[in-house]
């Protein structure tokens, strides 16, 4: 049995490092155009973030990539800042704390996998079909 008297949850940093080496070990064709996407992570996503969402409970969003798909850009698009995916600490914590069975890096990797997704052009509905992670 584990100790965890003297445990600390992971911090934005270590949070970081995580996501880092998932990214580092995406396969060839999509590693290139996973490094061009801003990784940030915070503990929580913004107000503003939460209220464009139609969203309330902080703890609802664990993830959120903002920008233009892969499959919708084009030379004539004004760039109105980097293509950016958002981590956020708190709800994955909570998340993998009520999941119990899931090493923390795994669910890392997989909501930074999820938004890559959407950089990639797949909606919800694309990944879920092939993504049964939350059966």
């Amino acid at each position: 049995m584990s100790d965890w008297s003297k445990s600390t949850p992971p911090d934005l940093n270590a949070f970081e490092a995580l996501a880092l080496a998932a990214r580092a070990t995406l396969p060839a064709p999509y590693s290139e155009a996973a490094q061009a996407v801003v990784l940030r992570v915070e503990d929580f996503a913004p107000d503003k973030m939460l209220a464009e969402m139609g969203m309330e409970n902080p703890f609802e969003l664990t993830g959120l990539y903002e920008g233009i798909p892969l499959t919708e850009k084009s030379v004539m698009d004004q760039p109105f800042g980097p293509d950016t995916i958002w981590l956020f600490r708190r709800p994955i914590l909570e998340e993998w704390a009520e999941r119990g069975d899931v090493p923390l890096g795994d669910l890392v990797a997989h909501v930074l996998v999820h938004e890559l997704a959407h950089h990639f052009g797949w909606s919800d509905a694309d990944i879920a079909q092939i993504d049964r992670w939350w059966e």
